[in-house]
């Protein structure tokens, strides 16, 4: 990967950009493409190694197109052309995206980890890197621009040193520095909204079992919610609801979830190549901008996983905000004129808000008479060719 520890940074530049996840990177190489003297830092001294999220859609795919990336994925990738819904052996519903309005007629499957190396190549290639691990601390704007106080964690091998600290001018800070932004905190704006009270497990595997390959199924049981996806290199990500999900799910936990949740016929699971656990939460920036200030992605909006939109609503605001940014730069614009920014992409986020927590809510539901009446509904739902493509493309992010 592109990036690097670095001791130094410029005093003064135009955009900093703090965060390097796929909404920084997505941002930073617009900018970079557009000739925008700019700036990337993140806290982390590397790039995730993990795969956390995992999916592209067809309209995050067209967006990174713009910037030459989406055929660096695709060569990587494993494309998925349906996706179902499943109680057990029973197929409720089947969403097929061959049809959908777009020259990416899939969904991609790509570990978060791959996307960030892939995007930070481009961002090389535009002679740009991550300047790491430097955080933010605090902010100070004025009219003009914003002066942002950074620290660097030493290395270990001066650890027992204070973090060196620095300073740096920015006309325009862009916050992409995830749930616990920083940046967003140091503004003071609210993140408003709650957590679901179940925890999720989460495990990237390698296993053999009877579905197709070709699609992701979620399964909705007695037990919670079942997530399995396909991934290259023969790997498959299990996403389930569990309580107390386990820190280092096991082979044999995830074969049990399997044979509580998925299809009767069992599923031997080899190895677990990495997993986790998490909690999913609800909330949105009561705002997107203060004065140079403004935030993309997590540190914006944050919701379960379901339809699998978080990161890629990340990278569309990234691109959109760069574009702004980029206008106003070039016309001289007042920073207010920013908030066009907001008006676009926040109802993105509530519609995804919304969208996300019925799904979540959906799947949750463990009454059998309520679990009886949901599968019946959904079948008889599904006959319908109009609702099955209207759904597709709101999960691929193509609805109007």
């Amino acid at each position: 990967m592109a990036d690097n520890r670095s001791d130094v940074l410029p005093e003064t530049t135009e955009v900093l950009i703090v965060g390097a996840g796929p909404t920084g990177l997505a941002l930073a190489c617009r900018l970079a493409q557009a000739g925008v003297s700019h700036v990337v830092v993140d806290s982390a001294s590397e790039g995730v190694n993990s795969s956390r999220a995992a999916v592209l859609h067809p309209r995050t795919l067209e967006v990174l197109d713009a910037i030459g990336a989406a055929d660096l994925l695709l060569r990587e990738g494993r494309i998925i052309t349906d996706f179902a819904l499943r109680d057990r052996d029973e197929t409720l519903l089947r969403l097929d995206f061959s049809q959908l309005p777009s020259l990416y007629q899939y969904s991609l499957i790509l570990p978060q980890s791959r996307t960030e190396a892939l995007l930070a190549s481009v961002l090389a290639g535009f002679g740009k890197t991550v300047l790491r691990p430097w955080r933010a601390v605090s902010l100070d704007q004025d009219r003009e621009g914003v002066t942002v106080r950074l620290a660097r964690e030493q290395p270990a091998e001066r650890r027992s040193e204070p973090d060196r600290l620095t300073t740096i001018r920015a006309r325009y800070v862009l916050g992409c520095d995830g749930m616990h932004s920083r940046v967003r905190e140091a503004c003071d704006i609210a993140f408003l909204g709650s957590d679901y009270p179940e925890s999720f497990v989460l495990a990237d595997v390698r296993m053999s079992w009877s579905l197709p390959v070709t699609e992701t199924q979620v399964f909705v049981s007695d037990g919670g919610v079942m997530v399995v996806a396909p991934l290259p290199g023969d790997q498959h990500r299990i996403v389930a609801t569990l309580d107390p999900a386990p820190a280092h799910p096991t082979s044999e936990d995830i074969e049990e979830l399997l044979r509580r949740r998925g299809p009767t016929r069992p599923a031997v699971v080899h190895d677990v190549v990495w997993g986790g656990h998490f909690r999913v939460h609800r909330r949105l920036a009561e705002r997107y901008r203060l004065g140079r200030v403004l935030l993309a992605g997590d540190a914006a909006h944050v919701h379960s996983p379901a339809g699998g939109q978080g990161m890629n609503i990340g990278i569309q605001d990234a691109m959109a905000l760069a574009d702004h940014v980029i206008h106003a730069l070039s016309t001289g614009a007042s920073p207010s004129e920013l908030d066009a920014y907001e008006r676009e992409r926040r109802p993105v986020a509530e519609a995804v808000l919304r969208l996300t927590d019925r799904l979540t809510r959906f799947a949750l539901v463990r009454s059998p008479v309520f679990r009886l009446l949901r599968n019946r509904t959904v079948a008889a739902l599904g006959k319908s060719a109009r609702l099955r493509q209207r759904l597709a493309l709101e999960l691929s992010e193509l609805a109007d």
